[in-house]
């Protein structure tokens, strides 16, 4: 899981150079600002507080771990999966964006908050916390869900 996490955030973070030099590469340039960081407080699109921005980001990734679980569940039929996921992340990325600029994934949120102006490198814990939290709590939800459809058979169940 280690070697995955440092090659999104590399990826994430070169990605986010490249946007940098692009942006900043014209005489003039203005200041980049936020340069899309997440955020809260004075950082968030919407002035959204810290609690508003961790309930957000925890309950929506939540969702969309439920959302690619079921999509890619034995039940689920096959070859969906991409176009309930890809539905799901458009409609997860559109709902925050006045929140916290929509995050539910740490990579995202660190490769642009190295490069950007204001406090998204001090704000970037909750941008951390609440995916994970959030992807928890969804594979919980999910667990719990599918037990329902799938009860174990009892202790006198002979197996067909």
């Amino acid at each position: 899981m280690v070697p995955y996490w440092v090659a999104q955030v590399g990826g994430a973070t070169a990605a986010a150079a490249v946007l940098y030099i692009i942006a900043t590469g014209a005489a003039g340039a203005p200041s980049l600002g936020g340069f899309a960081s997440n955020g809260y407080g004075v950082a968030s699109p919407g002035g959204y507080s810290m609690t508003a921005g961790l309930v957000a980001e925890i309950v929506l990734t939540a969702f969309f771990v439920i959302i690619i679980l079921g999509a890619t569940s034995k039940a689920a039929p096959a070859g969906f999966a991409p176009i309930a996921i890809g539905l799901a992340l458009t409609l997860i990325h559109l709902l925050p964006i006045p929140i916290t600029n929509t995050s539910v994934n740490p990579a995202r949120s660190t490769g642009v908050a190295f490069f950007a102006d204001g406090p998204a490198l001090a704000q970037l814990w909750l941008f951390w916390a609440a995916p994970l939290v959030g992807a928890g709590l969804g594979a919980l939800i999910w667990k719990a869900l599918s037990a329902v459809d799938d009860p174990a058979p009892s202790a006198g169940a002979q197996p067909t």
